[in-house]
């Protein structure tokens, strides 16, 4: 301890200490009920995955506090927050709150800084009671990274968000969809999705060829699926407003959902090929909604669906349904209700029909 601390101090650092460790704990509880970080960034992960390698001495300078994310060594030991977590020590933590509260000079600390963000190099401990002591700035050593173009880190930003931002750099370098297409945005949320997405490409490639009776270059293949494929069901995702659903999603997200949901409709109707397209974006939502009231009442009517003998996605095959056509309106047949003569149940083109929000649509044809 700083000579001359009186026994007052120590009782006061030790207070403030055991204070900062409950709320640690609290904290780290929150981040589980919420989703939110509560852990500090680990230096090289991030330092690899953003691929940020060159280094400037930027020099002594004042920085933010709430900007220090990270940690070179020690993004175990304190919360996001930099609150004290077991692996920090006590007594190093009231020496240091002990020399604070008798104003003693501390050394800045070291820090990277990445983006918008910092890393410690030296001086956790330092941040930690500063913080807890109410500053808003410290001193400190910096050496920036700078970031590729196209890459940001900011304060608010976890690992995940960072392999995801890595992951859809590569994708992007494997198939230059922003050359080819400047005004596309195919960000996921989700890790390690891209391969699936690169995965949609290729075989659509390869049908392309087969059409063609000819290879095609990959460049106009990707061009292709993104005008032919891609942009069909994101159409027609806007054009019902079905984002509004899924308020922490992306259009991306939905698409590789709804292509996935098609083959599932196949399956569970006994389909020969997946329905079209406006059918899978039409249904989907009105099972897999993400906003909680519309959860709990698709979830309800998914349980009464299935007591009524539907598939797990609620829809039945044997829903047929003649629309009103202009020579006159014809009648609606519910299997729940009256089950369907044999014959009509093998009747070759029987169009199937799904109810959704947006009303009565063709599987097939």
């Amino acid at each position: 301890m700083p000579s001359g601390t009186s026994s007052l101090t120590l009782e006061s650092a030790r207070r403030k200490f055991e204070r900062a460790s409950r709320r640690a704990t609290i904290e780290e509880l929150l981040a589980t009920l919420t989703g939110q970080p509560a852990t500090l960034l680990p230096f090289d992960e991030v330092r690899r995955l953003l691929q940020a390698r060159q280094q400037i001495d930027r020099g002594p300078r004042m920085i933010p506090l709430d900007q220090i994310v990270g940690s070179v060594g020690r993004y175990q030991d304190f919360t996001r927050a930099f609150l004290p977590r077991a692996g920090s020590s006590q007594q190093r933590w009231m020496q240091i709150d002990a020399a604070v509260d008798q104003m003693a000079s501390l050394p800045p600390i070291e820090v990277y800084k990445v983006g918008d963000v910092y890393f410690v190099k030296d001086g956790n401990h330092r941040v930690s009671v500063a913080r807890a002591n109410g500053f808003r700035e410290i001193e400190a050593y910096v050496t920036e990274l700078p970031l590729p173009e196209g890459t940001t880190i900011t304060p608010d930003m976890d690992l995940n968000d960072l392999i995801q931002q890595a992951e859809y750099r590569e994708f992007l370098r494997q198939t230059h969809l922003d050359k080819a297409r400047p005004d596309a945005d195919v960000r996921l949320t989700e890790p390690g999705r891209y391969p699936l997405l690169k995965e949609h490409i290729d075989v659509h490639r390869y049908y392309l060829g087969i059409e063609r009776q000819a290879e095609v270059p990959y460049e106009e293949a990707v061009a292709s699926w993104y005008d032919n494929v891609y942009m069909p069901i994101i159409r027609k995702i806007r054009e019902l407003g079905i984002m509004r659903e899924f308020p922490e999603r992306t259009e991306a997200d939905l698409y590789l959902w709804i292509t996935q949901h098609r083959e599932m409709l196949k399956e569970q109707l006994g389909l020969e090929a997946p329905p079209q397209p406006e059918v899978a974006v039409a249904t989907f939502a009105d099972t897999h909604s993400d906003l909680p009231v519309q959860k709990a009442v698709k979830s309800l009517r998914r349980t009464i669906s299935m007591i009524l003998g539907a598939g797990p996605e609620g829809v039945r095959r044997a829903q047929v349904v003649a629309l009103p056509t202009e020579e006159g309106a014809a009648s609606a047949i519910d299997s729940a209700d009256h089950p369907l003569e044999p014959e009509a149940e093998e009747t070759e083109n029987t169009a199937i029909q799904l109810p959704t929000d947006w009303g009565w649509m063709d599987v097939a044809e």
